[in-house]
């Protein structure tokens, strides 16, 4: 085996945790892969022979790619932060594929990402390599060109937006699930009263869909607005099948063997606080290579999963 055999190999057992990282920077699957790309050429070109910490070190150019492409997006305003739903990773049955279970660890779920595409840049990386992955002040302060100190302000700023966001899911996804299919039922049943009743009274919907432009989100807010929305697509409630959607759960419609809508469920309390549903016929056909097919015809599908 010669040095760039050996370079390929010593970086491939890094692969999965610059994914992770990636994946927390972009809340995008395919930009997440770019960015652990870009991270091996840089590294093939790079002499690191004198590199102690070869994980510390690719984690901090991963970090620093990811950054310069949420600029890039940011100055584009292809996307607009805060109006785009994260991809989701999806899973069938009750556990998560072994091969991307280190994206969904510390519980990433798609909620979570959200929180995090509110935030700048420089606060999501600072947030995302220090208190997720342990990267030192110090080192996090030279990938944002900050001083130590104000890179200590700009994770505790982040820090404190994602705390008074973040929502803690109920850990029994048996009971999730009873939450989901209780929702389901009272929606196939037309039972307004009963559908707001699983609902928090402050549950959000969020939705990406056919009918607004990519980088859009329709977002409803409250029991009685929410349980609206599901009356009058009540005719669909048959057609979903349960999932996991980044380790929690949640609900796949398909059709011809394509995923049409994905949804993820937070249940928190014994009630459904929010819901994020991506239908975006666009958004989805990108997803389609990080996803196994469904079968239709199947109410279990094999897999359905995401990288």
């Amino acid at each position: 085996m010669n040095d760039d055999d050996l370079l390929a190999a010593r970086f491939e057992t890094h692969r999965a945790q610059l994914r992770a990282v990636a994946y927390r920077m972009l809340g995008s699957l395919s930009e997440a892969e770019d960015a652990v790309q870009e991270a091996w050429f840089r590294l093939s070109r790079t002499d690191v022979s004198d590199v102690e910490n070869l994980a510390g070190w690719l984690t901090t150019v991963t970090g620093r790619v990811c950054l310069d492409m949420l600029r890039s997006r940011e100055s584009r305003r292809e996307e607009p932060i805060g109006e785009r739903l994260p991809d989701p990773i999806v899973s069938v049955g009750d556990h998560v594929d072994p091969e991307y279970e280190a994206l969904l660890a510390d519980s990433v779920g798609l909620a979570l990402l959200v929180v995090l595409d509110t935030l700048a840049p420089a606060e999501r990386l600072a947030f995302v390599l220090h208190d997720m992955f342990s990267v030192p002040f110090e080192e996090v302060a030279t990938i944002v060109e900050r001083s130590p100190a104000t890179t200590r302000q700009l994770a505790s700023r982040a820090r404190r937006r994602v705390q008074g966001a973040r929502v803690t899911p109920d850990p029994d996804l048996a009971r999730q699930r009873e939450v989901v299919a209780a929702f389901l039922s009272a929606a196939r049943d037309g039972d307004f009263g009963a559908l707001v009743s699983v609902l928090d009274p402050d549950v959000v919907l969020r939705v990406e869909g056919a009918d607004v432009p990519i980088g859009t989100l329709r977002v409803v807010r409250g029991a009685s607005e929410v349980a609206g929305q599901a009356m009058a697509f009540r005719t669909m409630a048959d057609r979903y099948v349960p999932v996991l959607v980044n380790g929690a759960v949640g609900m796949m419609s398909a059709a011809n063997g394509k995923p049409k809508i994905v949804a993820a469920v937070t249940v928190s309390g014994g009630k459904i606080v929010a819901m994020d549903i991506l239908a975006s016929p666009e958004r989805l056909r990108r997803l389609a290579r990080f996803m196994a097919s469904p079968r239709t015809e199947d109410p279990t599908p094999s897999t359905c999963s995401a990288p």
